[in-house]
């Protein structure tokens, strides 16, 4: 069976409802922790052995809903895989990373299960969150190639090697620091579920190691973005690191308040959201230490029949053959 050509920009699209899919599917199973609706379904993939669906009840409708978010996702999933197929012209590295949402989201599926039989057990929690953080960076990074040309074109650094690798290490620490507050997560209040399993440390010392990572993440951030200042980076550069340090700092401010007030389970829930958005955030701002060439939709033909010129996938013409294509701005330099 053919599949219908999907042009550049609709496939950009789908990434993106992906994206907010995956964030969905995040907040709302952390919801199934904090309203201790880990066990509302006992069973796996019903809700119980004797009913598919839930029992009008707050604990198996929130349980529920959340696998009713995973089941959109797969649908999702799978829609964008069939569009990276389908779409004109294809690519090797779409099609790679949307069939790695897929994989990613079987893996979630398989350790959703794995939490209710293991009875909420902590370590398989903080496993399963950390997959869905690795799904979330497959279809950020996925969108984000989406909007430009492929792979194989390659990118203009618009900062010194130096500075992609300090990018680099921030990155590295903010994985940390999202695994330390999951353990502190698994040391908290909030197991989903009366009698899960806890880690056994006191909460008060894994917060002080997970604001402690947290802090050194934020330094290390203003020092990238004090060094792009110094070395006249793009504007674009900047605004990107300015936007992840406001994020970072409206992160923190958040985790204060949760845990001086007792981990009320809203605001930890709020937490949750907000730190798919600053790994969202930081995976945008290290994207963006390099330019990449947008690509260039394949050319239509009008009713006239008088093809019309080739546009990039962003929007704007492309170059007219003979001409020469307009510049993209020189890396930058000490």
């Amino acid at each position: 069976m053919q599949l219908p050509h999907v042009t550049p920009r609709r496939f950009l699209r789908i990434t993106q409802v992906t994206v907010v899919l995956v964030v969905l599917n995040v907040v709302t199973g952390a919801a199934v922790r904090l309203s201790d609706s880990g066990l509302g379904c006992p069973d796996w993939p019903t809700c119980s052995r004797t009913r598919l669906t839930p029992a009008l009840a707050l604990h198996p409708v929130v349980e529920f809903g959340n696998r009713m978010v995973v089941v959109v996702l797969c649908v999702a999933a799978l829609v964008t895989v069939l569009a990276a197929l389908a779409r004109a012209p294809r690519r090797g590295d779409l099609t790679g990373l949307s069939a790695g949402l897929v994989g990613g989201i079987v893996a979630e599926a398989v350790l959703g299960a794995v939490v209710v039989y293991s009875k909420l057990n902590a370590y398989v929690v903080m496993v399963h969150f950390l997959v869905g953080m690795a799904l979330l960076t497959v279809a950020v990074v996925l969108a984000l190639r989406a909007g430009r040309a492929a792979a194989d074109s390659p990118p203009v650094r618009m900062v010194t090697p130096g500075t992609v690798r300090a990018g680099r290490l921030v990155l590295a620490v903010l994985a940390l620091a999202v695994a330390a507050g999951t353990a502190t997560t698994g040391a908290g209040p909030h197991a989903g579920g009366k009698g899960a399993k806890r880690v056994p440390v006191p909460l008060a010392d894994m917060a002080r190691l997970h604001s402690g990572i947290v802090l050194v993440v934020v330094a290390l951030t203003l020092g990238v973005l004090a060094l792009l200042a110094r070395q006249g980076a793009p504007t674009r550069v900047l605004d990107r690191g300015r936007v992840l340090v406001g994020a970072m700092l409206a992160q923190g401010a958040v985790g204060y308040a949760q845990y001086f007030s007792h981990l009320p389970p809203l605001l930890v829930g709020i937490h949750v959201f907000g730190a798919t958005v600053v790994w969202s955030a930081m995976v945008w701002f290290y994207d963006g230490l390099s330019r990449h060439r947008p690509e260039e939709a394949p050319p239509t033909a009008p009713a006239g029949g008088t093809p019309a010129p080739a546009r990039r996938a962003g929007g704007g013409p492309a170059p007219v053959p003979g001409e020469a294509p307009a510049p993209w701005p020189e890396p930058a330099r000490r």
